[in-house]
């Protein structure tokens, strides 16, 4: 991997761009992760620390803008006319999500997702139906055949309004569990009917301990 995909964004001149992607990927990042992250960082900027970024004047802010016209120029007509900022967020939102895929323990835990999609501007309509059509294909399919856990896959059915989503991770209810039920309703009447069997058993051992006296009286008169 460079350290575009590292970063999770396309190659860009934008140190600013680049200081954010940087900060966001740290949020969720191990320390094997934070140094590749680091690293990843220097190379984007020329060999400069990530607390340097913010400070330095962006001399290539008038090309970035430039390249990113030039490349979203017919693309954006068909993206409901989002303009160059926007399309350039959604490609990477779409980077992020693509990466986040190649990694099996991260993909389980729907605060990332959530972090990834739900950042402005990412979570304004326009660009989450853009979102929504790339990801479509791959992650659709995958969160209706239940290959991520609930929270993931009910998170992406309402963010993205995938219904289809949504009605294959219901959330659970336990009328849809009558043996659960069924099996509490037993255990309650178990309980229930030890009771009377408790109560019944200590009259039962006094009448027998009483009869046992009456005898004991009767057979030691009779031998008198």
């Amino acid at each position: 991997m460079n350290c575009w995909d590292i970063l999770g964004i396309e190659p860009t001149g934008d140190r600013e761009r680049i200081r954010q992607a940087y900060e966001r990927q740290m949020k969720f990042a191990s320390d094997n992760e934070a140094r590749a992250l680091e690293q990843a960082f220097r190379e984007a900027t020329g060999g400069m620390p990530a607390a340097s970024v913010a400070a330095q004047p962006e001399p290539f802010a008038g090309e970035v803008r430039r390249e990113q016209t030039e490349e979203s120029g017919v693309e954006s007509n068909a993206e409901r006319a989002l303009d160059a900022h926007e399309a350039q967020v959604v490609r990477e939102v779409v980077i992020q999500i693509k990466a986040l895929m190649n990694d099996n323990q991260r993909q389980q835990d729907a605060g990332i997702w959530k972090a990834i999609l739900c950042e402005p501007p990412a979570d304004q309509l326009p660009l989450r139906r853009e979102i929504a059509k790339s990801l479509e294909p791959q992650i659709r399919p995958m969160a209706e055949n239940g290959s991520f856990p609930r929270p993931v896959a009910q998170f992406l059915g309402d963010w993205f309004d995938w219904f289809s989503v949504r009605d294959a991770n219901p959330e659970p209810d336990p009328r849809n569990y009558p043996d659960e039920e069924m099996s509490r309703d037993q255990a309650s009447a178990d309980q229930a009917d030890q009771t009377p069997q408790m109560v019944n058993f200590w009259p039962a051992v006094i009448g027998w301990i009483v009869g046992l006296v009456i005898l004991a009286s009767l057979f030691g008169g009779m031998g008198g």
